[in-house]
């Protein structure tokens, strides 16, 4: 189920207002409005009596969308189309189906400025969270204002909040490893700084070092995130170190501009330079030829945060959860 951004009047009477009132949490509140059960007869009818008080109306959501009954997770993503997606938000909706849960999906489309009023929106309608986010940890905290989070790609300081991270050491080692192995001394990396992920440029950058493999700085350079973003990378590579025999990119939709600007300017791949993408998507398998990539099984990164969401509802610090990397080769590398 996908839904936007809700916009509400500022005096709409809140699930947090009423629980303010009844002196509960939010969830205590969500589970007397909506007749969950597990909650003792006396605090449901102080939240009821506050809820009249006040005049809370449940939004659309509660009269409608969500089932009375059944726990709902509001999972946030930066882009459903995008092709990393997919398989994430599927893992998310089959570990929770087989909780009998629902999931409330919504999307930010790149703008950070939508997270904190898409939490907002979420955490009033929802028992739990997940988040694919980029704001810092305070600003989360205060806008989910004390529901159960988990926050994906990223190791949270705060240990309220649930994680799940990526480990990128074994893949990206692996890949400078598969290309050293292949006589590539000279090699490059399309870089995309903004996406705020460090760690790949790091293990690259380590992993060349420890095999001997010098990447000078122009052979790094720094792109937004997208199949532009790689195609322009590539050509900078090229200009600057047309002598660089293999690309490493940041992701695989990264790599797929990478492929589009070595063909429209007559670059060989792998002939002349392999190209080795990250994120392990399926679409991979279907250029020519199909790209090695660093693979993550995002369906399991989904019922991970699943997990985690239902360790924070009984109550527990789940801490972090690490998924590893492993690379995949194919025919550009």
């Amino acid at each position: 189920m996908i839904v936007g951004d809700e916009q509400h009047s500022p005096k709409r009477v809140t699930l947090r207002d009423v629980a303010r009132l009844a002196g509960v949490s939010h969830q205590t509140v969500s589970r007397a409005i909506n007749d969950k059960g597990e909650i003792d007869p006396e605090t449901r009818r102080r939240v009821l009596d506050a809820a009249r008080e006040l005049r809370y109306r449940p939004s659309r959501f509660a009269r409608g969308l969500v089932r009375p009954g059944v726990t709902t997770v509001g999972l946030i993503v930066t882009n459903v189309v995008n092709p990393f997606f997919p398989e994430l938000i599927a893992g998310v909706i089959d570990a929770a189906e087989e909780r009998g849960w629902q999931v409330l999906i919504s999307s930010t489309q790149y703008k950070r400025g939508q997270e904190p009023k898409l939490l907002r929106s979420l955490a009033g309608q929802a028992d739990a969270l997940i988040g694919y986010l980029y704001e810092a940890d305070d600003a989360i905290a205060a806008a989910v204002e004390g529901v159960p989070l988990v926050l994906m790609n990223r190791r949270p300081r705060d240990p309220a909040f649930g994680a799940v991270d990526v480990d990128p050491e074994a893949g990206v080692r692996a890949a400078v490893q598969h290309l050293a192995a292949h006589g590539h001394r000279r090699i490059g990396m399309i870089d995309c700084p903004n996406a705020k992920e460090p760690a790949r440029r790091t293990v690259f950058l380590a992993a060349a070092a420890e095999l001997g493999l010098a990447v000078a700085d122009d052979a790094i350079v720094g792109v937004e995130q997208s199949m532009a973003g790689g195609e322009l990378g590539f050509e900078k590579l090229h200009a600057a170190r047309p002598d660089l025999t293999a690309v490493f990119a940041f992701n695989d939709l990264v790599a797929l501009g990478a492929y589009r600007a070595a063909r429209r300017i007559g670059v060989a791949i792998p002939g002349d330079v392999a190209v080795v993408g990250y994120d392990g998507l399926s679409l991979g398998e279907l250029l020519d030829p199909p790209l090695t990539t660093v693979h993550i099984d995002k369906r399991r990164m989904g019922e991970l945060a699943v997990a985690q969401v239902e360790r924070l509802l009984a109550g527990e610090t789940p801490g972090l959860a690490l998924i590893g990397t492993e690379l995949l080769v194919r025919g550009s590398a």
